[in-house]
């Protein structure tokens, strides 16, 4: 939060960050507002992969997930990667897991002349 620099100290509010937006806008020549600056926000937010978009779509008060896709645009080198990196999860489980075991109602010997080799 931003505070204002006069007594009493509060927060800054609306009115008077887009006061302030329009003062520097004016000295600096530049053309930005306060909802440049919640797209900047927004963009920086959906780029963070440990945040759901519900929750990005909460906080930004967005009735619906579909106002987001505008913000996510993964490079082709993103894509790759993430499509690589799932692979090599989906094999790495593979290779950890364990077959299950038997049913314990049937026999392991008979079973491994069922199904062709022992069952562990």
């Amino acid at each position: 939060m931003w505070w204002i620099l006069r007594r009493p100290w509060r927060r800054l509010n609306y009115h008077a960050a887009r006061a302030m937006f329009v003062r520097a806008n004016k000295l600096l020549g530049w053309n930005w507002t306060l909802h440049d600056l919640r797209h900047t926000a927004t963009f920086r937010i959906t780029q963070d992969p440990e945040l759901s978009m519900a929750y990005v779509q909460h906080i930004l008060g967005h009735k619906y997930q579909t106002t987001l896709q505008k913000y996510i645009n993964p490079s082709t080198d993103e894509v790759v990667e993430a499509g690589l990196a799932h692979h090599a999860r989906q094999e790495h489980k593979r290779s950890q897991s364990s077959p299950p075991p038997s049913a314990p109602a049937y026999n392991p010997e008979s079973l491994g002349i069922l199904f062709g080799g022992t069952l562990a």
